[in-house]
């Protein structure tokens, strides 16, 4: 009986090393093909330019896609200002559920936790960013126009989420940004701002990924939306935005995070789209992922992926997500590319803090009281009085106190799409924070 218990074991074991190798291999062929495609200047043909915008389009702008437009009336009916200039708190007696969802036959004990401070506490801060999310991007997607300077987009983005949520210099991580505006464009899918001096302009046949956050006492509301001027992306738009919607229909509490992802792909991977009449496949990007956020930490350590990796992680009871989708028409695989603009403070020992030289200090120091654990970007430390922030972000970088986060993009020539939504799940149900008109 032992010989035979031995025997099942090691066979076990030496599946699990071979499932764990194969999904080795196949990450390091993906990325070395990428590598290669990049050094060879492989691209994919992307649409005709046409002319090149260098400022804002006049009169009336071409037709908006990949979003439905919300008419001002839905944000004056509150009391709000078009364009919204007035804090959103004192509009609202209190912040009503947007959509929620029971998880059908299952039953909670803990459901009347949901009338404890704490709780009550948790709701209205998350409900309250969600409506800042909410105004913010129906005023973005009401201004943004062609020949838009990137910068300009981000800029008043963020000026608005601010007069919007309240934020005070005295106390700046109580309601502010969850993370820097990336404003990803065609194959470049996540984590690209515009650096200082940056005067890229948006282009009519672009397809641009807006992935903002809004964070009221922590509480980080994750919410991302990909708009174009051209019929040309509707389709792969259409694929993410229902890939999504999957993903958020799926999500519940003891749900294993993997089996998220398999219906992803699913959904994702049955639509083609046509560019330059050649017929492309809708890939999910693997390296990619949504995840679980924690009080003022974005990525709180769990990833809900957008393909089945065989993960046994579970959503449990209590946490909030934020269920994120990627697709491509390129390799359905990102690589780091270009500028960094993104960073976030990380948790280090005293001996590499004493390392540093004096002005990174001094860096680091406003990074610690403006920033604490939340995400930001090179615009922020310029604007925050240090001009010279490249030299001394590279300092704390070098020495592990700040990490980088790259743009992440597929081969050139190609696009890509982005959609996402913050969900909480409670005892009583699901509540999608971010959805909404």
């Amino acid at each position: 009986r032992l010989s035979v218990t031995f025997i099942l074991m090691w066979c076990a074991s030496r599946f699990l090393l071979g499932v764990s190798l194969f999904y080795l291999l196949r990450t390091i062929f993906r990325e070395m093909t990428l590598r290669f495609a990049i050094w060879r200047g492989v691209t994919m043909t992307p649409l005709p330019e046409g002319d090149m915008l260098s400022a804002p389009i006049k009169g009336e702008r071409p037709p908006l896609h990949g979003i439905r437009t919300v008419p001002p009336e839905a944000t004056t009916a509150c009391g709000q200002t078009i364009p919204p200039t007035k804090k959103v708190a004192p509009l609202f007696a209190s912040f009503d559920v947007v959509e929620h969802h029971n998880y059908g036959k299952r039953t909670s004990d803990s459901v009347q936790d949901e009338e404890s401070k704490e709780w009550k506490a948790r709701l209205y801060d998350a409900r309250h960013a969600a409506e800042v999310h909410r105004q913010v991007r129906h005023h973005v997607q009401r201004t943004v126009r062609p020949g838009m300077r990137f910068i300009d987009i981000c800029e008043n983005l963020e000026a608005t989420t601010h007069k919007l949520i309240g934020f005070n210099a005295k106390n700046p991580t109580k309601a502010t940004w969850g993370f820097p505006t990336g404003v990803s464009v065609n194959n470049c899918a996540a984590h690209w701002t515009p650096n200082p001096g940056d005067d890229r302009v948006l282009q009519v046949n672009d397809v641009v990924k807006i992935d903002f956050g809004t964070a009221v006492n922590g509480h980080i509301m994750d919410s991302a939306f990909s708009m174009s001027f051209t019929h040309h992306h509707d389709g792969l738009m259409k694929a993410v935005e229902e890939a999504t919607a999957a993903g958020v229909r799926e999500a519940g509490v003891d749900v294993r995070c993997a089996e998220i992802g398999g219906t992803v792909r699913e959904v994702m991977e049955s639509f083609e789209v046509e560019y330059n009449g050649k017929t492309f496949p809708v890939k999910s990007i693997v390296n990619l992922s949504g995840h679980l956020i924690k009080p003022y930490h974005i990525h709180g350590g769990k990833n809900v992926p957008i393909h089945n990796t065989g993960s046994s992680d579970k959503m449990m009871e209590g946490e909030m997500y934020a269920i994120e989708t990627f697709g491509s028409t390129g390799y359905g695989y990102v690589m780091n590319q270009g500028e960094c603009s993104h960073f976030m403070r990380a948790s280090v020992s005293d001996w590499q803090l004493n390392a540093l030289p004096k002005d990174s200090k001094k860096l680091l120091s406003f990074i610690d009281s403006r920033f604490d654990t939340l995400p930001f970007c090179g615009r922020w430390l310029h604007s925050g009085g240090f001009p010279r922030w490249q030299e001394q972000i590279k300092a704390l970088c070098n020495m592990g106190v700040v990490r980088m986060y790259p743009p992440l993009c597929d081969i050139q020539g190609c696009y890509t799409a982005q959609y996402e939504h913050t969900i909480l799940l409670k005892p009583s149900g699901k509540e999608v924070l971010t959805r909404g008109p």
